[in-house]
This record gives structure tokens, C-alpha cells and sequence, in this order.
């Protein structure tokens, strides 16, 4: 509605009538689709009376100085006349001095200097002195979306949207979620246009982005928020990496895996765990709980040096306030063959030696005399071998009949995927039947050709003792033998 005849008044009177007051802040200043109140009251004379004459309010705002527009009214009569309906209007009572100004979905075109205008009875007053400005501004205001329960995985959470400055009452807003955490069943894609919704999260579901959209439709703006969800879960997803000797990246051999590892080798075995809070991570050889190697990195576990005593089950657990999980690793200690004393004996007729060794993988036992290879469980005429394992041990045994040449070479030779070792028996002349005494020696050492000179040095002035100090044989009669110990030297 255009009152040219009220800004004519308005230029012509700059000061209020005696009684009457209008008090309302200078300037109010709204963003585009949100909402403000603006307090005022006002006097004139008789308010507060007992008269009953309805007393009508009207705000107006400054087109031009020619032109106002009515923006809002109490008055039933002038509120139907008017064209254009604004979101605009008075929530006091104007009977009791209050003309309040309530805002919204608030629009460019709603800025302007504005005035109040009173109707009652007769009396007709136009409140000049006091002018409101609006000043309407460009939507910066961004959602607030709150979470109501801290995220726990696999419990319900409500999460809300809303937008600082809308008014209740105000056209319905348009709201949308999106967000990798939104998913159907758990997300009714109708409740998705509802300012809150419930969420179940999942471990996945930490660190993904959540967004809430607002628009105004009457205005055509809009605005969105972004959070960060933080969803709290247990650990899950624990492995062991490990790098052995001077390995460039690690390797994952998966939950109660056995790793060979070679004696004396270098270790270092990984703990890792997806969870939220960060999981405590500690580590036990069997039932014996393992100091972290580096305080700074507890899920860190180093063997600079791999013992036999390490061959055993190796367990990382993780633990946070919403549980605990565990993974195993065994290991087992691998290592080259042992020869353990090796011996040979006169018994009656023939010779017989015993060979045993230790290793792991458990090795294999084999015989050479002279150029030929003796191994397993076989026999004939001239020679018997019997071999046994059991667990690391293999033990295997010679027994020679017939004569034996004198010089021969004997050796026992064990190996698996790791080494080898071998100890020789060498066969001295001294008894024309089996071939007189014997000494263990070394095979394969280009580096002990002095001890083995020293050796037989030390057989020779031995063999000449013995034979002095035996007693002469009878017809027929046997000679007596000496032994040295072995001495055994790998491969």
C-alpha cells in the first residue's frame, strides 16, 4: 500500500507530537534467508487506558521519497489489500506500546529506511523521529551440525543440522546430508531432507567427511557445513610385519604363520593395528611378557641375534578402552649341522663307527669310504649301516668287515638346506687284516694342512709307543690298536 501522503508529512514534521515516543534501534543488519527481531515500543496518549478501540500498527519502508510500502500490519483491512505479501510482521501488541519487528527469510530487496505508523479510532500518528535501517547482506552463515552421542561403532548416533539465525515459523528449509557414512538401511533417504538423522558408524567410517546443505527456497540461497567424524572403535586389523637380516620392506606372513629363521641371523618383527584411540601394543614370547626394544615404538620387538632359545610362539596384542585383539607368530630357528664326537672302535673281526649330528631342519647322515658313498639302511658283505632320526637328531652307524687297505679314507658327512659338516677317519697301515690303527682327521680345510702335519706326526711316535709296549703276538695273533679322538671341521 502507498502512502504518498504520510512521507509528506514525514518531510514536513521532523520532530514528534508532544506524547508521542517511539524507541528502536538505529540500524539491524540480516543475512539473506535468515531472520531478526528487532524490540521497540512506543507511547502516545491514553495508552495504557481502559479504552477498547483496537489500536493497528503498520511498518513501512522508503521505496522513494514519494513511495512507501507497506511491509507489515495488524490491520486486517489494510493486510488484505496489500499485494505483495513480506515476511515481515508484528508478534507484540501495538495497544500496549510494542512494535516489535520481526524478520524473515530476509532478502535483498527488504533493505531500506522503515518507519512505524499508529491507527486508532480516529487518531491517526505517524512516528517520524525514529527510523529503522535494515541492511540485508549476502548469506556467509554456514550450519552448525552437532553430535548429540559420541561416535562408537556399531551404535546409534543423532546427529543434527542447523542454521544459526533461522527463524522458527519460516518457510520449511530444503536440508540434505551427504557423506560416505550415509547408507541405506540404517539411513531412511526420505529422513535425509530432515534437520536430524540417525547414524550407525562404522570403523570405516573415521576420518570421512559429513556434510549438512541448507537452502532457503523463498531467498534461493544456500549454505553448507562439513565435519570430520571421529568414530571411536577396537582395535582391528592387527599384523605382524617382519624384516629379517638386511631386508629393504617388510613382509606380512599372516596370523599363527610359522617363519624360519636362520641361528644368528637378525630379526625384527613389527606390530601394527587399526583402532581409534590409538591401541597399546605389547608383546610375549610364550607366557613371558617382552620389554619393548624401543620405549618410543612398543610395537616394534628386535632380535639382533637369533638364538635357539627364540624358537617359540611370539604374540603382539592391541588393547583400547573398547577392547583387545591379538596375533601370533612362531618362530623356528634353523641351522646348519652339528657333528657330535664321532668315533670309531675295533669290535672282534671289524671296525665300527658311530656318527650322530643335530641340526634344523634335521639333517642327513652319510658314510664315504675311499671314493665310494655309503648312505641309509643297507648291508652286504663287507659293510652295515644302520641310521636313525628323531626330532634335530641323525644318527647313523658303520660297521666294516673283510680287510681294509691301508691309508684308506673314511668320512661321515651330514648337510642339510643350511651346511654341512663332515669328519674323516684316516686308516693306518699296522695290521695286515684290517689295516692296523686308525686316526680321526680333517677333510675340506686347506687351512689346517699344518695341524694334520702335526696329527700324524703325533700318530707315528704314538703308533711306535704302542707297539713297543705290546707284548709279542702268538702265532696267529692279533695286534693291538690305538685310538686318537676326532677332530671334525665343517664344510
Amino acid at each position: 500500500m502507498l502512502l504518498p501522503l504520510l512521507s509528506v508529512l514525514w518531510a514536513g514534521a521532523p520532530q514528534e507530537d508532544p506524547g508521542f515516543e517511539l524507541r528502536v534501534q538505529e540500524s539491524v543488519t540480516v543475512q539473506e534467508g535468515l531472520c531478526v527481531h528487532v524490540p521497540c515500543s512506543f507511547s502516545y496518549p491514553g495508552v495504557g487506558g481502559s479504552n477498547s478501540t483496537p489500536a493497528y500498527g503498520s511498518w513501512y519502508r522508503i521505496k522513494n521519497p514519494k513511495v512507501e510500502v507497506l511491509m507489515a500490519t495488524n490491520n486486517p483491512a489494510r493486510e488484505a489489500k496489500r499485494k505483495n505479501k513480506f515476511p515481515f510482521h508484528l508478534p507484540g501488541d501495538p495497544g500496549a506500546g510494542n512494535c516489535s519487528l520481526s524478520i524473515t527469510d530476509a532478502q535483498r530487496g527488504h533493505g531500506g529506511n522503515y518507519y512505524f505508523h499508529l491507527d486508532r479510532g480516529l487518531m491517526r500518528h505517524t512516528y517520524k523521529s525514529n527510523r529503522l535501517t535494515v541492511h540485508v547482506r549476502a548469506l556467509t552463515q554456514t550450519p552448525d551440525i552437532r553430535v548429540k552421542e559420541p561416535l562408537e561403532s556399531g551404535c546409534p548416533s543423532h546427529l543434527t543440522c542447523s542454521v544459526p539465525g533461522a527463524c522458527d515459523g519460516a518457510m520449511p528449509l530444503t536440508i540434505s546430508w551427504t557423506g560416505a557414512a550415509l547408507r541405506a538401511p540404517e539411513l531412511d533417504l526420505e529422513a535425509s531432507n530432515s534437520s536430524e538423522i540417525l547414524l550407525i558408524p562404522r570403523p570405516q567410517d573415521h576420518g570421512t567427511n559429513l556434510t549438512c546443505r541448507v537452502t532457503f527456497p523463498r531467498v534461493g540461497v544456500s549454505t553448507q557445513s562439513t565435519i570430520t567424524l571421529n568414530v571411536s572403535y577396537a582395535p582391528q586389523n592387527l599384523s605382524i610385519g617382519i624384516c629379517q637380516g638386511n631386508c629393504t620392506e617388510l613382509k606380512y606372513p599372516g596370523n599363527g604363520s610359522s617363519l624360519p629363521v636362520l641361528e644368528g641371523e637378525s630379526l625384527l618383527l613389527v606390530c601394527a593395528a587399526d583402532s581409534n584411540p590409538p591401541a597399546t601394543l605389547s608383546w610375549a614370547q610364550g607366557s613371558r611378557t617382552l620389554g619393548p626394544s624401543q620405549p618410543w615404538e612398543p610395537g616394534v620387538l628386535e632380535l639382533p641375534r637369533v638364538q635357539l632359545g627364540h624358537g617359540s610362539k611370539f604374540t603382539c596384542q592391541a588393547q583400547n578402552p573398547l577392547g583387545s585383539q591379538h596375533v601370533s607368530l612362531r618362530l623356528s630357528v634353523v641351522y646348519p649341522p652339528r657333528l657330535l664326537s664321532p668315533s670309531c672302535s675295533w669290535e672282534g673281526e671289524g671296525l665300527h663307527c658311530s656318527c650322530s649330528s643335530r641340526a634344523q631342519p634335521a639333517p642327513t647322515l652319510r658314510w664315504r669310504l675311499g671314493e665310494g658313498l655309503l648312505e641309509g639302511n643297507h648291508s652286504n658283505a663287507s659293510w652295515t649301516i644302520t641310521s636313525s632320526s628323531a626330532g634335530p637328531w641323525a644318527n647313523s652307524s658303520l660297521s666294516l668287515s673283510g680287510p681294509l687297505g691301508s691309508g684308506l679314507r673314511l668320512s661321515c658327512e651330514a648337510r642339510n638346506a643350511h651346511g654341512k659338516q663332515s669328519a674323516a677317519f684316516l686308516l693306518l697301515p699296522g695290521k695286515p687284516e684290517l689295516g692296523g690303527g686308525f686316526v680321526l682327521g680333517t677333510v675340506g680345510g686347506a687351512g689346517v694342512a699344518g695341524l694334520l702335519s702335526l696329527c700324524l706326526c703325533l700318530i707315528f711316535f704314538m703308533v711306535k709307543i704302542c707297539r713297543k709296549q705290546a707284548p709279542e703276538p702268538a702265532a696267529g695273533g692279533k695286534d693291538a690298536a690305538c685310538t686318537l679322538g676326532p677332530l671334525s671341521q665343517p664344510l
